[in-house]
């Protein structure tokens, strides 16, 4: 019989091998460009912690619960809102970033006041960047890791060990790193570039997954790795 540290250790390594090229940390890149990365980790992480108890208890019975054309369609619209957010909000923050720029008038005292006022206001940006990017990176992997390799992984396991508590201890401690790794690593890199091509890449990476759903049902051909 294995033993919990057994268990753990086989959900790790096995959900370690399957993250790259998954689809989901594509999605947290994306979003990284955009929202907070750590508030994207936390609202992926959330997503796919929940996912791991319902595959856990659920299992293989989980896949019946909705079509899955059904869960295709919901993700491809999803892929498509968040590349018209991306884009739509981009322009927002130009024409912000054009009004807080110019120059006070009104002496030292209305300065102070504008100065003030601007620090609430990127305060209160800060703070809804940060929801934004939990709620956008939640919905995303809600529905878009439904049939991923890693929720297959998760139902092997819960098919081998029962509904064992060291698989989701396991699978958690190789997810979170990695995504917050992912995360990271392209909101640093973002800002090397012209943040409008980034986040033009970024709209379109979505698209391009939104078509891929629609090419795999309409074509039957799917060509990215997802």
């Amino acid at each position: 019989m294995a033993t919990w540290v057994d268990v753990l250790v086989t959900a790790f390594v096995l959900q370690l091998l399957a993250l790259p090229g998954e689809k989901g940390q594509l999605v947290i890149a994306g979003l990284a460009t955009k929202y907070n990365p750590y508030a994207v980790v936390a609202g992926a992480a959330t997503a796919f912690g929940g996912w791991t108890l319902l595959e856990i208890y659920l299992g293989q019975a989980l896949q019946g619960a909705l079509p899955e054309l059904y869960l295709d369609v919901i993700t491809a619209g999803l892929f498509v809102a968040f590349a018209i957010w991306i884009l739509y909000s981009r322009i927002d923050d130009l024409t912000a970033d054009a009004s807080t720029s110019e120059p006070a008038t009104n002496g030292d005292s209305d300065s102070v006041a504008n100065g003030g006022q601007r620090t609430l206001e990127h305060a209160s940006d800060a703070i809804s960047s940060s929801t934004t990017g939990y709620l956008s990176s939640f919905s995303a992997m809600a529905f878009a890791e439904f049939g991923d390799k890693t929720q297959l992984v998760t139902i092997s396991l819960a098919v081998q060990y029962g509904a064992h508590p060291a698989i989701w201890v396991g699978e958690m401690l190789a997810i979170v790193p990695v995504s917050l790794a992912t995360a990271l690593v392209f909101d640093r890199v973002a800002h090397y570039f012209n943040l409008v091509w980034v986040h033009r890449a970024a709209a379109a990476m979505f698209l391009l997954f939104a078509a891929d759903i629609v090419a795999e049902y309409a074509f039957g051909v799917s060509v990215l790795p997802l």
